[in-house]
């Protein structure tokens, strides 16, 4: 049984700043290593990074120590980032994460891996905690019930023939949420409890944040 895991890193880092987050350093270490460094200790087989192409070649410097460990190039949306990392190797079960979240554990990985075999299709999730109110025209029309809300993070795991072939159903359109594409197709998607500290580098203030749970890992 083989695994593939594909991390995205097709980004611009836009809001971010000049440099692209991947490559930012947090004591010495760049983002992205971080992120691939738990994915090279689990059970995965190989990692496809999806790299936008003005990184491409300083990523291959920085991984090229690491066997399991490959490139390609990312597409202009974070879909076709994805789908080019399906199209670079077949496997059986796929699982696919954000570079720039760079807290995430070994060990949630490995309870990915063991629970897509069963379900074929999940993500990793929080259970909300803020209370949620739905907005229109800057006036509040409802308090959501947040009972039943959970935040979706990355990693998120599927069969690889089920993922693929929802990529190539909805290859026109824009997902930012690969289980939104099976959702969207009548597929059951099954939710693994996460960590709230697996926050996604957007912004400068992330990097402060991602100091104090990197330094107490």
């Amino acid at each position: 049984m083989k695994i593939n895991a594909i991390i995205t890193a097709g980004g611009t880092s836009s809001r971010f700043g000049s440099k692209n987050k991947l490559l930012e350093k947090v004591y010495d270490k760049e983002i992205i290593r971080y992120t691939v460094d738990a994915f090279n200790k689990s059970a995965v087989d190989q990692i496809i990074i999806c790299s936008h192409p003005s990184i491409i070649t300083e990523l291959e410097d920085l991984f090229k120590n690491y066997p399991k460990v490959k490139l390609t190039e990312g597409g202009a949306t974070r879909q076709q980032s994805v789908y080019n990392g399906l199209l670079f190797d077949t496997c059986d079960y796929v699982i696919i994460h954000d570079g720039a979240r760079p807290m995430i554990s070994t060990d949630i990985i490995n309870n990915c891996i063991e629970m897509v075999r069963d379900v074929k299709a999940m993500t990793v999730a929080t259970k909300t905690i803020d209370t949620i109110k739905e907005v229109e025209n800057g006036k509040i029309i409802r308090t959501i019930d947040r009972a039943k809300l959970y935040n979706t993070q990355t990693p998120q795991a599927f069969e690889y023939n089920l993922i693929k072939h929802a990529h190539e159903k909805l290859r026109e359109q824009n997902f930012t949420d690969d289980a939104g594409m099976l959702e969207t197709l009548g597929q059951t998607v099954y939710i693994l409890d996460g960590s709230y500290k697996n926050i996604k580098i957007t912004t400068q203030t992330d990097i402060e944040i991602a100091k104090i749970f990197l330094k107490s890992n």
